[in-house]
Parts: structure tokens; sequence; C-alpha cells
């Protein structure tokens, strides 16, 4: 009688021989490697011998419809105010936003996403969802102009509207969270019906991006997309944006409720729960400190990325290029192809006018 241990030991053995020759013969480490030696036959440099060869490789390539352009809007001005953390960024008076709108979109930019700076604020940022609002009223007037020449994304927040600075409305001592979502669903259902293509609550509530979504289809809102601050971070990158937005918190800090940079698998939990409630575009903020984090989500989901580099990663090239310290060009190719590579489909950049006319240009 055949004896079928004996065969199946010489079945393994035979298929552990296989696996070993097909693990040598495309290990970079083994005795045995692909059918040409490595160096001196395979030489890396060949594929930078000169410009042509290596444009003909890059992996990686930018292209202006990549970026979305963040839009600061002011009421209550006559002239653009220059940010003075921010050097080349504006607050825009709502009579003179359509000249940078139509630059941005003569730059091939197909997305901006608008921050609105209200002239009264007030405990509960009640003026959030006012139907002639700054930013509502800028996108019913962007709309009439360019219609749909580029996407208007719309941040949905109450920084910028709350006396006291931070996103929510407080109970007490404490943010409440439910009773934000009420504000924060309003808010974004006032900006679909003023034409937003896309709204994008950052406020970091749980809850949120249900709460808009549910509020969106019961008001016939059902093609306006979300896209969620899926992980956010109480992030010191964050100052000069605080500084452009008038939304510096009057006391405290966002601990409790933007998340920590210490915290990857948490990140991925805020991610998967924006999948559930309704998210069409996830995004990672910021961006060049989280590029693992884009990664991972690029590779665990199948939702489109986006990733926010932010006002601090703005500012501190910014710095550095006003010192003479770097190549302003090199520096934010470099940094805003990271970004790319590690897998954001969309990144929310305040020098994406500058890489668009770098690109246009070369």
């Amino acid at each position: 009688m055949k004896n079928r241990n004996v065969d199946k030991s010489r079945n393994m053995d035979k298929n552990q021989n296989i696996d070993s020759d097909f693990k040598d013969n495309i290990s970079f480490i083994s005795d045995k490697h692909f059918s040409y030696d490595l160096f001196p036959k395979m030489r890396l440099r060949r594929l930078r011998k000169t410009a042509a060869i290596r444009e003909l490789f890059q992996e990686i390539r930018l292209s202006p419809k990549d970026f979305v352009m963040p839009i600061f809007v002011q009421e209550g001005i006559n002239k653009n105010l220059e940010i003075e953390s921010m050097p080349g960024i504006f607050r825009y008076s709502p009579d003179k936003i359509l000249e940078e709108i139509d630059h941005i979109s003569t730059l091939g930019i197909k997305g901006i996403i608008l921050f609105g700076i209200p002239l009264k604020k007030d405990l509960n940022g009640k003026n959030s969802f006012n139907d002639k609002g700054i930013v509502q009223e800028t996108i019913k007037s962007i709309k009439k102009n360019f219609g749909e020449k580029l996407a208007i994304i719309t941040d949905v927040c109450l920084c910028q509207y709350t006396s006291h600075g931070h996103c929510g409305i407080f109970q007490g001592n404490e943010i409440n969270n439910d009773k934000s979502l009420d504000i924060l669903s309003k808010t974004a259902l006032s900006h679909a019906v003023a034409g937003a293509d896309i709204v994008a609550p950052s406020a970091m509530m749980d809850g949120q991006v249900k709460s808009i979504r549910d509020i969106l289809d019961d008001n016939e809102f059902k093609d306006t997309l979300i896209m969620g601050y899926s992980a956010k971070q109480a992030s010191s990158f964050f100052s000069p944006f605080r500084d452009a937005a008038h939304s510096k918190p009057e006391s405290g800090n966002r601990r409790s409720y933007q998340m920590s940079y210490h915290n990857s698998r948490e990140a991925s939990r805020e991610i998967k729960s924006d999948i559930e409630e309704g998210a069409d575009v996830l995004m990672i903020k910021p961006a060049i400190p989280n590029l693992d984090l884009i990664y991972a989500a690029k590779q665990n989901t199948l939702h489109p990325i986006a990733a926010y580099s932010v006002s601090g990663e703005y500012s501190m090239i910014k710095a550095a290029t006003l010192n003479n310290w770097m190549d302003e060009n090199l520096a934010v190719t470099e940094s805003l192809t990271a970004i790319k590579r590690a897998g954001a489909n969309i990144i929310i950049s305040y020098y994406a006018k500058k890489m668009a006319e770098i690109l246009v240009n070369s």
C-alpha cells in the first residue's frame, strides 16, 4: 500500500524547494539574482542619464487639476487684505473675489474651498446658516459667473462664526456634540441651497457626516457631495489659519474634539466612521506630517482621498523663501509631489496657484 505520509512529505519538500528557488530568484540580496546581475551590469543611474530620460520614467506627475485653492472671503471690507502670517495669501472682499476666481480658473485649477469671515459673531454661530451670509452670497456670485467651470467646496464649521472661536456650541464649560450637529447641518444645507457642489464638515463632531447627509437628502440635495475632514488633528500647523480666519479660541484648545496626532488606529476609526456615515471623499489634515495616514487610507479604502496641506506648511516654506534659505519652486514641487505620491487624489494647498503657474510655465 502506498505510504501517503511519505508522498505528502516528498511533495512538501518539492514545494519548499520551488518556493525557495522562487524567492532566491527575486531577491535583491541572495546569491541568485534576476536574469542580469546587480552592479556592475545593473546601473540605476541609466534611468537618470538625461533630462529627457528622467522625464520619460517619472512616476508621479503633478497637474493643476490635482489642486484645490483655499479662499478666504471677508464681510465688511472693500479691499483685499494680506494675511500677516501667510505672506501672499489674502482675505478677499466680496466685490473683488471674482477676479481671483477668474485667475484660478485660467490656470486650470478645478476646485476652490471657501472660508467665510462674517461681520458679526455670537455664541451659537447663527450667521453660519444665514441665507444672505458671506459664504452663501459668494457661492451664488461664483456660480452665476463661472457656472460649472470649477467645483465649489465649502468649509462647514463654526469657529469663524462663534464669539468664543470654538467649532461647536457650548453647554456649560463643554462643547455639546449633538447641539452642534444641528447648527452644522443647517449650515451645510444653506451652502447647498446657495449652489455649493461639495460641503466639507470640519468641526470634528461625532456624527457630523451622517447628520449632514440626512438633512441634504431630506431636502432634495442628494447629489451634493460630502468631503469629510475624516482625520483632522489638533495640530500646531493650523496656527496661521486661525490668524487668517479670525478663529483663534477665546479660551482652552480643541483637543477634546480634534484628534491626537499620536494615534494612527484612531485615525482609521475616524475614516471608517465617515465612510459608514456617507462621506463621498475622505480628507487627511495636515498633509506632510501625515503621509502615512494618506497612504493607509488610499490602500484600505475605495474612496477618493483629499489631503489638506495646511497654513503652517505654507508658512514654513514661505518664511524660508523670504530668508533665502531655500528655493521656493523646488520646495513646493517636492512637498506637493510627496503628498500625491502618498496617495492623495486631491491636494488642498495655499500653494495651488503657485504650483499651477510652475506647471504651466515648465
